[in-house]
């Protein structure tokens, strides 16, 4: 009995043993259950793609959020020293010979497979300039054998066309200029540091001809996390050759008008001013110049403005650790309400503050953390940062999709990170700590469904030339020559101009103008609405639709036929001593420091008065404002 009892504790001991190590196994397989995974294709969706008011939407108007990732690599990945063929001299040995990094580890359809079942829509696809003109053949990429013998360009296409056939909206990016790993004094500054300006709008005009049949090609991103060189900054608003607001809008008129009217332009802020060092000014523009001097595009409902933030940079650190680094705080280090004070203020308010010149939707086009970080205010950051888009409905793109790893080290920055054999983990295979905001993420509730038509207001900036963002107009021949003029898209009407500063701004849905009048002195004038002023007129029938100065002097106004007759009950709008605009800033103060006259919403301008007496500049000093309709 003895014997059979101690079996029996021995057996009891064995079941225990089992029975606890059974439920430690069940332990860690249920912290390795992945979260759940999208399904295989992305939802459909028809291009091209516009915008309305904050939003994307697709050709039938329904809201397509951008749910990106980058996949970079055909960007560089050298660091700029030492060997280009030694992946060691490659950003964390991520060596991607000018391809969209991974192609020699996993077919492009897994890759894309993996993109997919991460709940992705659109990927952001970064490209360099010199690998537009590297006609030399890429190395063989074992995992992809179809790829042998083409260009780093002709592979850039396959990995287009097999994103574009399984659903996804891809935006090109021009990321650098040279194949170097982005950042710092590089060469890749600005889009004009190692090029001249006209080559960098030719390769532009290049890539979006050469997409223009595929209207999953949705985007250009004109360029990345534009910066100070070593001699000076890129500026916002001052028409020389480092004016980023100058450079992007006649880029992109020159894509919409020359190449690719489908297309979406995406415009980022200004990445860094200044030199980081304490005790000088330095810091992080972002939007904010947006503000106060915004796009207007030829199209309207083509342009989204971007921006970049990283826990380890700040509104007024660059990021730097040692040389570079300064005492200012990084984003990481702030409180959650001043990190969401900061990124309104920098950027989420294009997009939050609706019925302005500058509101257009906001991507996010950069953000990210690494897999492997244990810092506790990195983590916090991320996952802040992660909850405020998901708060804020915004569009984003991760960086990067695709990193390398082996036995589970490497970079650890990727959303799929493959081994030298092709195997993958990724953000959601249950050990990222990142998993579970990625999934916040990717499900937050958003709007979907039809947007409804917004109404559309457009600055008119003067300042260094010509701005005539009517394709009608720009068909014309010189209205008055010898004048800077301004013209607003078609379909709108002048609503506002400035007492000094020749800005304008736009808005109205009349319709493209059946025909166009210029006026230059008092024919049409119907009642004496600014005595003692000299008045230009428009015709009945007729709306201002643009405005020419010579000088701070006006000049003439230009009169465009609306196919429905607009209204002719009026009032004068005197701002030639302070502002005089309607209640609640409709449109935004799109002259800022002068004083502005603004119709009243459901009016539009019939006419501008201005002085020649003396002491006068003959700037315009009062509008004519007649009821749209009656």
């Amino acid at each position: 009995m003895a014997l059979i009892r101690r079996a029996a504790s021995w057996l009891t001991s064995c079941v225990r043993i089992l029975g606890a190590l059974l439920a430690v196994l069940l332990a860690a397989a249920a912290l390795a259950v992945p979260v759940t995974r999208a399904e295989a294709d992305p939802p459909s969706w028809t291009g091209p793609l516009s915008t309305r008011g904050r939003y994307v939407v697709d050709a039938h108007g329904d809201r397509f959020k951008l749910k990106a990732a980058n996949w970079h690599g055909a960007s560089g990945t050298w660091t700029g020293s030492g060997d280009v063929t030694d992946a060691a001299n490659h950003h964390a040995g991520e060596m991607a010979y000018q391809t969209p990094l991974g192609l020699d580890r996993a077919s492009i359809d897994t890759v894309v497979d993996g993109l997919a079942q991460l709940g992705l829509n659109s990927v952001r696809l970064q490209f360099s300039n010199a690998m537009l003109h590297d006609t030399r053949p890429v190395p063989d990429l074992v995992a992809n054998p179809d790829l042998h013998g083409l260009t780093p360009l002709q592979v850039y296409d396959r990995v287009v066309d097999r994103l574009t056939a399984r659903g996804f909206a891809v935006i090109l990016n021009n990321h650098t200029t040279t194949s170097r790993w982005c950042c710092g004094l590089d060469g890749n500054e600005r889009w004009n540091t190692a090029q001249t300006e006209q080559q960098w709008q030719d390769d532009w005009l290049f890539m979006a001809r050469r997409y223009a049949a595929n209207k999953r090609v949705v985007g250009a991103d004109l360029y990345n996390e534009v910066r100070r060189n070593t001699f000076d900054d890129p500026n916002w608003g001052w028409g020389n050759g480092t004016d980023w607001q100058r450079a992007s809008q006649q880029v992109a008129d020159r894509i919409l008008t020359e190449a690719n009217r489908d297309l979406l332009i995406f415009v980022e802020g200004i990445n860094w001013t200044g030199l980081p060092i304490d005790g000088f000014a330095h810091g992080r523009p972002t939007l904010e110049p947006a503000r106060t001097l915004s796009h207007t595009l030829v199209d309207s409902g083509k342009l989204v403005y971007s921006a970049h933030f990283y826990g380890y940079t700040g509104p007024n650190h660059s990021g730097a650790t040692g040389i570079g680094e300064t005492h200012d705080p990084r984003y990481r280090d702030l409180s959650p309400q001043e990190l969401r004070d900061i990124l309104y203020r920098q950027a989420f308010f294009v997009s939050a503050d609706t019925g302005k010149h500058y509101t257009a939707p906001l991507w996010i086009s950069e953000f990210g953390e690494g897999r492997n970080t244990t810092d506790p205010a990195s983590r916090a950051f991320f996952e802040n940062f992660v909850n405020y888009l998901a708060e804020t409905d915004t569009d984003f793109a991760y960086w990067p999709a695709v990193g390398f790893q082996a036995n589970g080290s490497g970079d650890g920055w990727g959303l799929l990170e493959y081994d030298s054999a092709g195997r993958r983990i990724d953000v959601l295979d249950g050990t990222d700590w990142r998993g579970p905001a990625w999934q916040r993420l990717i499900s937050a509730p958003a709007r979907t469904g039809p947007i409804p038509a917004a109404e559309r207001w457009s600055m008119l900036n003067l300042d260094y030339g010509d701005f005539q963002e009517s394709r009608q107009v720009r068909a014309l021949p010189d209205w008055d020559p010898g004048a800077r003029k301004g013209a607003c898209p078609d379909g709108q009407w002048l609503a506002g101009l400035a007492h000094t500063g020749n800005r304008g701004l736009c808005t109205g849905t009349l319709g493209a103008p059946a025909g166009y009048v210029v006026v230059r002195d008092e024919t049409y004038v119907d009642t004496d609405w600014a005595s003692g002023y000299t008045k230009t007129q428009c015709p009945p029938g007729h709306a201002v639709v643009g405005y020419s100065v010579r000088g701070a002097a006006f000049s003439a106004v230009l009169c465009g036929r609306s196919a429905a007759p607009p209204g002719r009950t009026g009032r004068t709008v005197w701002f030639d001593r302070g502002d005089n605009r309607p209640s609640g800033d409709p449109g935004g103060d799109f002259a800022t420091g002068n004083y502005k006259g603004q119709c009243a919403p459901g009016e539009y301008v019939a006419g501008v008065a201005y002085t020649g007496r003396i002491g006068s500049s003959r700037t315009p000093d009062a509008l004519l404002c007649r009821s749209a309709l009656e």
